[in-house]
């Protein structure tokens, strides 16, 4: 475990701050068992099978941080009729700066229902979706930020 004051803050989960953590396990070649603090698990791989890669999480983190938010803002005024969420992006090989995702894009299918519940909803949409990608979505904002990430051997 790393002396680093991070590491010693208790495990939380939800929405607010503190401590964020997940294990992965190897189980065999280029593929992992993923688990939270809580128990849940996910197996990844390196797409030769139907399991998430690592950048297709990426994109569900994202894209998913902000489905969470937009739901949480618009559903207090209508439950919507459908609510679907893409997150998409190119994966380039830069032979100077390595691997990356670009032209990442988050897109929002939501229709809600007729009256005056689904048109304030309707209504919040936007702004909630600008909320959302301006200060709420903590995986936007620290892709955005450009956080560094240490790795470290243990």
């Amino acid at each position: 475990m790393s002396d680093t004051p991070a590491a010693t803050e208790p495990e939380t989960g939800g929405t607010g701050p503190g401590h964020r953590s997940v294990t992965l396990t190897r189980t065999s070649h280029g593929e992992f068992d993923v688990t939270n603090v809580r128990g849940g698990t996910i197996h990844i791989g390196t797409g030769e099978s139907d399991d998430f890669t690592p950048v297709e999480l990426l994109l569900t983190a994202i894209a998913g941080c902000s489905a969470v938010d937009v739901d949480f803002i618009t559903s207090r005024r209508a439950e919507p009729r459908e609510f679907t969420v893409t997150g998409s992006g190119e994966k380039l090989r830069d032979p100077d700066k390595g691997n990356s995702m670009e032209e990442l894009e988050v897109t929002f299918r939501v229709r809600f229902p007729e009256g005056a519940d689904g048109d304030r909803a309707r209504d919040m949409l936007p702004r909630a979706i600008a909320q959302s990608h301006d200060r709420l979505c903590t995986v936007s904002r620290t892709v955005q930020l450009g956080t560094p990430i240490a790795m470290r051997e243990d």
